[in-house]
């Protein structure tokens, strides 16, 4: 039995011959290898001064694993950071045309390559570098490689190039490959023509030979367009029709997050053969604006057929629930009439139907005139501008509180001849018809769509057409008790009921406002507390009308209530106006802030909840100044969101590292500071503007 002497001395070896057994393996652990290799190559074997040199980023990917191209679909793009001698240059990566990604089921996953890559880039070196002497090229690659699972890749490549003042030669290893890659990347070609219209959901392709080279060529086959811009949606499929001419027509799909403003396509349209002859070219270059597509003269037949749904569809637009609380307001004024001149009944109703034909008309002109200037719109359009839906929520609050007995319009003016009464009447339903109209154009009603289509569609002509018959189904039942005037008999006499039915018919509106505020929260997010915040400003001034403008009120109440209206109306459209703000607010987290201070930019941290009422006074305030909006702009700050609406552990722990407990809280990280600039509670654009510096 050896000694523990002998143990001890034996020990050290022992731990020695473990760490040389187990370090390979570490080793192996700690250096395994990528799924994709990089590496810096170039198409000649020397520079010559001030002539570009084509340099390319060669990503050999392993079996079954991808890479992305510029518009990835889902991924990331693979992107270079050089570091290049004093007064080279460098150019973008120009891409090869991409294929489809698809995993093991199929599905599409992203737009990319496979195998052996090359992404050609030029460089362009000073008219001064010195021949004898050699440069070295620097680059940082960054990808994502993808298979089952995704993982970021990464590498420093460099390459190092004799300067000579001779002309270039080929590099034996990659010159002939690199210049192949270049003579193949996707381009415009005088053989085919190519034009696109788009409509709200899709975009239509036509590809049509427009010179010798395609005539009597094989067809290309496998057509599917890549979009540069995400127009088109990646991972849908398109529909490719030949047109019998040698050439195609492709229906693509719009992206549901595509930009509404894009006024062309941009992109790449590959082939699994060639769209040339004797090249393997394999990707045409797309960059054609859209042209408003053609309206086509619907056949008399199903023009009919058009007009009988859209009048239908008017009609049950009576029974749709953001119609029937504004024809409420309509019913009780013929259920107030109808013990009256029977005249008088007749005559509401047509003006009625008056408003509804002539706002009609008018959205039918408004769509006509942005239609032929080669705007996308549908059905309710007006519904997606923020300020309409907060204007249209004021009008449904004002009318619901009216009929709550908050106020009362024109109970000043009871001295006024009957005559005048009887003109504010008949503006009341033409009003009245106005909005139902407003309100009428987010409702698809049975039969509608269709028939709303169709309108978008036909020329103006028939457009106008189709459009009548919506108003006249909406205002039928109206024009009704016009021509059948003793029909009003059947309707209930005045009695002390109506103000009960009055009151519970505001409750209805008190809904749509509700739904309204609903859309608005959608579109501008937490500036929606400011526009319900001008909500109750508005109802306060309507409430200060009605309580100092009351019957047997003296002249100096009664300035006062109109003067309170006009002051909290206007306060109240001030707080409450969306203007959505062009600021893209990013999730905060401190690994953010790390990665964006290594990038040396401003960074603006907001730490907010949508229940702290001073934050949302600060962005209303703050981020709506044209001069905060354009210095972060200018000078490209990155605008972090740390929201604490609910609990959010990190969000407190770092709140409480700067002794704080509570929102708001906004600092500034400043490059090469290694403290933020913390702002005070209160913001201003001054304040703001200050701490950018």
């Amino acid at each position: 039995m050896p000694s523990s002497r002998h143990l001890s001395s034996a020990l050290p070896l022992f731990l020695l011959v473990c760490l040389c057994l187990l370090a390979p393996a570490s080793l192996r652990a700690a250096t395994k290898p990528s799924h994709v290799q990089a590496s810096l190559v170039a198409a000649d074997a020397s520079v010559k001064p001030g002539q570009p040199v084509t340099v390319a980023l060669r990503l050999v990917h392993d079996e079954h694993w991808h890479t992305y191209w510029l518009n990835p679909g889902t991924g990331l793009p693979t992107s270079l950071k050089w570091t290049l001698p004093p007064g080279w240059t460098a150019g973008e990566i120009q891409w090869p045309a991409p294929n489809l990604l698809k995993d093991k089921a199929g599905n599409i996953v992203g737009n990319g390559y496979e195998g052996d890559l090359l992404l050609p880039i030029t460089l362009t070196p000073p008219a001064s570098a010195a021949p004898g002497t050699s440069v070295e090229l620097k680059a940082a690659a960054e990808w994502l490689m993808c298979e089952e699972i995704c993982v970021p890749g990464s590498a420093n490549v460099a390459l190092t190039l004799p300067v000579s003042a001779d002309a270039p030669k080929p590099d034996a290893a990659f010159g002939e490959k690199i210049r192949a890659t270049i003579a193949n990347l996707p381009r415009a070609d005088a053989a085919w023509k190519v034009t696109a219209s788009r409509s709200a959901k899709s975009i239509t392709l036509l590809v049509t030979p427009a010179g010798p080279s395609a005539a009597g060529a094989a067809a290309p086959t496998n057509l599917h367009f890549f979009s540069d811009d995400g127009t088109v949606a990646y991972d849908l499929p398109q529909t490719v029709t030949p047109d019998g001419q040698g050439g195609f027509s492709l229906v693509l799909p719009v992206a549901t997050d595509a930009p509404k403003d894009v006024k062309k396509l941009l992109g790449v349209l590959t082939t699994a053969s060639t769209w040339v002859p004797g090249t393997a070219l394999r990707g045409l270059r797309v960059e054609t604006p859209f042209a408003a597509a053609a309206p086509v003269s619907t056949p008399i037949g199903q023009l009919l057929g058009t007009l009988a749904l859209a009048f239908l569809g008017g009609l049950v637009l009576n029974l749709m629930p953001c119609v029937f609380p504004v024809l409420g307001i309509k019913i009780l004024g013929f259920v107030n009439q109808s013990g009256q001149d029977k005249k008088k009944v007749v005559m509401h109703g047509l003006v009625f139907a008056l408003g509804v034909l002539l706002s009609f008309w008018s959205l039918a002109a408004v769509l006509a005139v942005l239609r032929a200037g080669g705007q996308e719109l549908g059905w309710g359009f007006q519904l997606q501008e923020p300020g309409f839906v907060f204007l249209l929520a004021a009008v449904m609050l004002v009318f619901a509180m009216n009929m709550s007995g908050v106020f009362e319009f024109g109970l000043s003016a009871t001295g006024v001849g009957a005559e005048l009464q009887m003109k504010s009447g008949y503006a009341g339903s033409f009003f009245t018809g106005v909005l139902a109209t407003a309100v009428a154009t987010p409702c698809s009603a049975p039969f509608l769509a269709p028939a709303l289509g169709a309108a978008l569609a036909v020329p103006t002509g028939e457009s106008f057409v189709i459009f009548t018959a919506i108003a006249v189904g909406l205002s039928m039942p109206y024009l009704l008790l016009s021509i059948f005037p003793a029909a009003v008999k059947v309707l209930p006499r005045p009695g002390a009921w109506m103000e009960t039915f009055k009151q519970f018919m505001a409750f209805p509106l008190y809904g749509t406002v509700g739904a309204l505020v609903w859309v608005l929260t959608g579109q501008v997010g937490d500036d929606s507390l400011m526009a319900i915040l001008g909500l109750v400003t508005i109802a306060l001034g309507v409430w200060v009308y009605g309580r100092w403008t009351a019957p047997g009120a003296s002249a100096g109440r009664v300035k006062f209530g109109y003067a309170g209206l006009a002051v909290l109306l206007a306060a109240g459209a001030w707080i409450g106006w969306p203007v959505p703000s062009t600021l893209k607010w990013e999730p905060w987290s401190a690994e953010t802030v790390a990665k964006l201070r290594a990038e040396n930019r401003i960074i603006y941290v907001d730490f907010t909840a949508r229940w702290c009422a001073t934050c949302q006074t600060n962005k209303k305030i703050v981020f709506h100044s044209s001069n905060v909006l354009k210095t972060f702009a200018d000078k490209k700050i990155a605008t972090l969101r740390a929201d604490w609406t609910n609990k959010d552990p990190l969000i407190t722990a770092e709140l409480a590292a700067y002794n704080r407990s509570a929102v708001p809280f906004n600092l500034v990280w400043l490059p090469g500071k290694n403290d933020p600039v913390i702002l005070p509670e209160l913001l201003t654009p001054g304040i703001v503007l200050d701490a950018v510096k």
